[in-house]
């Protein structure tokens, strides 16, 4: 690597652009950097490492580039050139740092930037802008990273001669910081977390273990050994144990049980023996009790079997009875209903049943006919029609099944028509046979001598059997003459009532007619109202539309001014604001301005106290540095034990403290000074801003300009406002009048059109009328004598059809008697009422059939139970105690129920004994291979970690690396130590174990070939340490440039130190440096030694001052 030129823009002390030409300085090998102390010496190296890293090096704060001393306008900017890997390359950076905005006031933040360049065939090629891009380049080309590269390249000496003095700790750290030994202590860590991870499972593994000890010592009881040992070996022989002790237990255990079960069996068989001798015993004695209760009871039981034998005979009789109770109820009802439809046909003006007595064969005959229609006023009543259509249903045989079967109908009676309410109430009235067949609540039991429920005989009034057939022919005869009278009158009804439907035609044209001529009447009235208002509106319309005109007229010249005004009073708005931003900004600015003034000088007297403290301290270092000898400790700078004249301190001394107090201070007011000058430069181009816009009127002024024109456009917007409305009036008008206009027209039309229509409808009406009142016949609407008619018409159908049922149900009812009289006789009843009187009902005839069964079977169960032989030999026998056999039996449970708790309770020992048993066996052979991974693992982190007997040396892994590398950068300075000290030093490295807790491994020796003796390099002199610390500086920058691939380093530089050489050992090291050019390489050095300007005729002066420092270059 070799830098060819470096320049700097705003960087650091620097306020200028700044160039470096390094060609010319490494021309002779060796250039010499100094200047005064904080003119920037460091700072132009800082430089370099920022535009290879992007980073300064050391303590210096990243983010404080950028001068204190630049313009505002001044980015800071760093631009090196050099030869890397042969490659000619220009790495360009600029940090991220504040800028005053393009566009309006205040400052912004620009992002940082980094630019990378190749120069081929004599022109440059940009490569990338991209940080990491050329971050990653950089770094593979140079081969080290920044830390190291500071190390190597910009040789810092103080820290080189420090890291001879320190210690074994402090060496690593450097040492690990430049070799990147990262990966070994990382290694450390991996074995050191394996060996804890191993030691848990182990742990873990062991504690499974004894919790297994544990369930089997708590699983054995009182049987276990008294505690479990802690081996494994030793555990399998304990579980070994316990096993062996619960089988034998549990064999015990199982003999006791079968002894219970062989004594449980032989009390079961002596209890069950008891039992069943007493059982046996008892039963012949309930068999004797029951044989003598039984001989008691047996005259009762032979009556009522035989009321149960009479009751199941009539059985076959009663359904003759229950078909002659329908009958008779059946022929009731068609009285009774024949009854309801005389009385209708009266109230509805048709008499046309004779209801007086006949003993004629032949039917009554009607009265007298109406000669035309039917002429008598009213209707038919409405709960007359009611009542006939509810006695034409069916009655229920099961509800009623007795009556009277032989009273005569309202026709044969001659006393008259029978009114309709009270056929009705004859019709809901019990008859005789349901109060004769209900049961009373207080019967007695159905098989007692005599307690039978009777039934009625038929009724006294009924047709005796040698007489029925001559009373039925002839009420038949008189039905049918008075069915055919009925008839014939209906079908006169309906041809009337046919011929009223052209009737009811006419009569719906003229209500239609009639409501044409109402709807014609109302129209009239509605168009002469509508002419009457359509000429009033009308005559108002020129008025009306002048005025609609101009108010939209006016509203449009309105709107046209509203667009012009409301653009000058926006612009008078912003007149307005720009003044009144205008007038605080001049005072702010007059403020802004004042306080960065002061700010800067603030700033300007802060850093030359700081710059004086700086000098002053390096003036009395020598007092500071004679502060710290000790007698008989060696100086170090000249390396003498002896003190004979140490500098004394001035009164007026400068410390460190006052020195870091007085930068401090610096540092916060330029912080200040640079906040001042950016609000003074966003302030001036606000002000600049808002006077371009409002220019040097007063604010009153506009204000006033501005509320005057502010005023006219909000009269003008409300004008404008009412153009739509205006418009849309005009518009609604326009319509109206041309509605109202067609509105009068076809009002005039329609009312000539009318005058015709209205004359034909009043010839219709006329017309119609006459007809209807024709087919009316008195009535209020054809449909009330149609309705009247057809209600007629019903009448006498149902008249006739009663008069039918009337006649069958007599003729049935005759042949039920007769029916009923034949199944009595086949029954062995002398009568049907002797029949009826035996019926039982049907619960409790059942009663009694299942009574008698239940006397069969238990008189024939106690005939055999006497009979039995084995109660009987039984009773001969003692008397049995089964109480005392079940105690027996009981206690033999007990002994059986414990004796089996204890061989299940062994058993499930043994069990569970042999299960953890296995389970501690499995265990212990898993935690082998985990025992002998810790083992192997914990001897490999304990030599690593040097806490290991066989570290003899004990040196971690890290430090055994670092040691290696050590051995070789201490090979390559002994040679330049031997050189620069004339032979006499060479520099070695040592292994040797230090005291305590002390590291070994990176110990440095100096070998003394005047003495021949080897002591520790803290015991140099101040000069020597120099040149000891130079040579190591240089060993370390071979050996790290080995490591990186071997890149060579054609520019270097060193930091301080040559004040403490004398001439010839300067000339030495001078001659060592030199050597370094025959390798074509350049060396800087940075220095305040004044005999240095004139041994180096190359060089690089700093020089400082309140605007910045600036950079001379000389080569001759």
């Amino acid at each position: 690597m070799r830098l060819h030129r470096l320049r700097l823009t705003a960087f650091g002390p620097f306020a200028a652009e700044q160039d470096v030409d390094f060609d010319a300085l490494s021309a002779a090998g060796l250039f010499l950097l100094h200047g005064p102390t904080g003119g920037g010496k460091t700072s132009v190296l800082d430089a370099v490492c920022f535009a290879l890293y992007g980073q300064v090096p050391g303590a210096r704060p990243a983010t404080r580039l950028r001068s204190d001393h630049a313009a505002p306008g001044t980015a800071t900017e760093v631009v090196l050139e050099l030869t890397l890997a042969g490659r000619r390359l220009e790495i360009t950076r600029r940090p991220e740092q504040p800028r005053a905005k393009k566009r309006g006031t205040g400052v912004t933040t620009e992002k940082a930037v980094t630019l990378l360049r190749e120069r081929r065939d004599g022109q440059w090629h940009a490569m990338s802008k991209s940080h990491q891009e050329i971050g990653e380049e950089i770094r593979q080309l140079v081969g080290m990273s920044c830390e190291q590269f500071c190390q190597v390249v910009l040789l810092p000496q103080g820290e080189f001669a420090t890291f001879l003095r320190a210690g074994a700790t402090e060496r690593a750290a450097l040492l690990g910081r430049l070799f990147d030994t990262r990966r070994f202590k990382s290694v450390e860590h991996r074995l050191r977390d394996r060996k804890q991870e191993a030691a848990q499972r182990l742990v873990a593994g062991d504690r499974e273990i004894e919790g297994l000890a544990a369930r089997m010592r708590q699983a054995a009881g009182d049987t276990g050994t008294d505690a479990a040992p802690a081996q494994p070996a030793e555990f399998l022989a304990y579980a070994a144990v316990l096993r062996c002790t619960a089988r034998e237990q549990y064999d015990i255990a199982r003999t006791a049980v079968d002894r219970a079960e062989m004594s449980h069996a032989t009390a079961e068989a002596a209890a069950a023996q008891a039992r069943e001798l007493y059982a046996l015993q008892q039963r012949h004695a309930q068999a004797t009790a029951r044989a003598a209760t039984l001989a008691a009871e047996r005259p009762s039981r032979t009556a009522a079997r035989t009321t149960l034998s009479r009751a199941q005979r009539a059985t076959t009789v009663d359904p003759a009875l229950t078909h002659r109770d329908k009958a008779a109820t059946h022929h009731e009802d068609s009285l009774s209903l024949e009854g309801e439809a005389a009385a209708a046909l009266a109230a509805a003006g048709e008499p046309l049943l004779d209801l007086r007595p006949s003993d004629a064969a032949g039917a009554a005959m009607p009265v007298s006919w109406p000669t035309g229609g039917v002429t008598t006023a009213g209707s038919v009543p409405a709960q007359a029609a009611g009542a006939a259509d509810a006695r034409v249903r069916p009655r229920s045989a099961a509800s009623e099944r007795g009556g009277s079967a032989g009273t005569t109908g309202a026709l044969e009676s001659g006393a008259g028509a029978v009114p309709a309410q009270a056929a009705g109430n004859a019709g809901e009235r019990p008859t005789s046979a349901d109060s004769q067949r209900r049961p009373s609540a207080g019967a007695a039991d159905p098989l007692e001598p005599g307690a039978v429920i009777g039934r009625s005989a038929p009724s006294q009034a009924a047709v005796p059997a040698q007489g029925a057939g001559a009373a039925v022919s002839r009420s038949e005869a008189q039905g049918q003459a008075r069915v055919e009278v009925l008839v014939g009158r209906a079908g006169e009804l309906r041809e009337v009532v046919g011929g009223l439907v052209a009737a009811e035609e006419v009569e719906a044209r003229v209500r239609e007619v009639g409501a044409r001529r109402e709807l014609l009447e109302r129209e009239e009235r509605a168009d002469d109202e509508a002419v009457r208002d359509a000429g009033g509106w009308l005559g108002e319309w020129p008025r009306m539309r002048a005025g609609l005109q101009a108010r939209l007229d006016t509203a449009l010249e309105a709107a046209a001014r509203a667009g012009e005004l409301a653009g000058e009073s926006e612009r008078a708005r912003a007149r307005r604001d720009a003044a009144v931003q205008r007038d605080a900004l001049v005072q702010e600015l007059a403020q802004a301005e004042q306080t960065s003034r002061d700010a800067r000088d603030r700033a300007g007297d802060a850093r030359e106290a700081w710059q004086d403290l700086r000098e002053s301290r390096i003036s009395g270092i020598a007092a500071e540095l004679a502060a710290e000898l000790a007698d008989g400790e060696p100086c170090r700078v000249c390396g003498s034990a002896a003190h004979p004249a140490p500098a004394r301190p001035a009164e007026d001394r400068v410390t460190r403290a006052d020195e870091d107090a007085a930068y401090a201070d610096f540092q916060r007011r330029s912080a200040d000074h640079d906040a001042a000058r950016e609000a003074v430069t966003r302030l001036r181009t606000g002000l600049d801003a808002a006077t371009a816009t409002a220019g040097d009127t007063p604010r009153d002024e506009l204000a006033a300009a501005h509320r005057v024109a502010e005023a006219a456009h909000a009269e003008a917007a409300r004008a404008a406002a009412t153009v739509p409305e205006a418009r849309a009036a005009l518009a609604r008008a326009e319509e109206e009048r041309d509605r109202r206009t067609a509105q009068q027209q076809d009002a005039l039309h329609r009312t000539a059109a009318r005058t015709s229509r209205r004359e034909e409808l009043d010839q219709q009406y006329e017309q119609l009328s006459g007809e209807l009142t024709r087919a009316r016949d008195g009535h209020p609407s054809v449909a009330a004598r149609r309705h009247r008619l057809t209600a007629a018409i019903a009448l006498l159908d149902r008249a006739a059809h009663v008069v039918r049922e009337r006649i069958d149900s007599e003729q049935r009812l005759a042949e039920a008697e007769s029916a009923l009289a034949a199944a009595a006789a086949r029954a062995g009843f002398d009568s049907a009422e002797e029949a009826a009187a035996a019926l039982l009902p049907p619960p409790r005839l059942w009663e009694a059939e299942r009574q008698v069964a239940a006397w069969d079977k238990e008189e024939a169960a106690a005939e055999a139970d006497l009979a039995a032989p084995q109660p009987a030999a039984a009773a001969a026998l003692p008397a049995a105690d089964p109480a005392a056999a079940q105690a027996a039996l009981d206690a033999a449970n007990q002994r059986l129920r414990q004796a089996s708790a204890a061989e299940s309770a062994a058993a499930t020992r043994r069990a569970e004994l042999d299960r953890l048993g296995g389970e501690a066996t499995a265990a212990v052979r898993e935690l082998a291979p985990a025992r002998a991974a810790y083992d192997r693992i914990a001897r490999l982190s304990d030599l690593a970690s040097a806490t290991s007997a066989e570290n003899q040396y004990r040196m971690e892994l890290e430090t055994y690396v670092l040691a290696a590398r050590l051995e070789e950068v201490a090979a390559a300075a002994g040679l330049r130590l031997q050189r620069m000290s004339g032979g006499r030093y060479t520099l070695v490295h040592s292994d040797a174990r230090g005291g305590g807790r002390t590291k070994s491994g990176l110990g440095l020796m100096v070998v003394d070939a005047w003495t021949g003796t080897e002591r520790d390099t803290s015991t140099l002199s101040g000069g020597e340490t120099f040149f000891a610390s130079l040579a190591l500086a240089l060993g370390l920058a071979d050996v790290v440039t080995d490591e990186a691939g071997g890149m060579r380093l054609d520019t270097l530089f060193i930091d301080e130190g040559f004040g403490s050489l004398d001439e010839q050992t300067l000339d030495e090291v001078l001659d060592v440096l030199d050597g370094l050019r025959e390798r074509d390489r350049a060396v800087g050095i940075v220095s305040h030694v004044g005999d240095l300007r004139d041994r180096i005729p190359a060089q690089l002066h700093i020089t400082k001052g309140r605007d910045g420092s600036a950079v001379r270059q000389r080569t001759g």
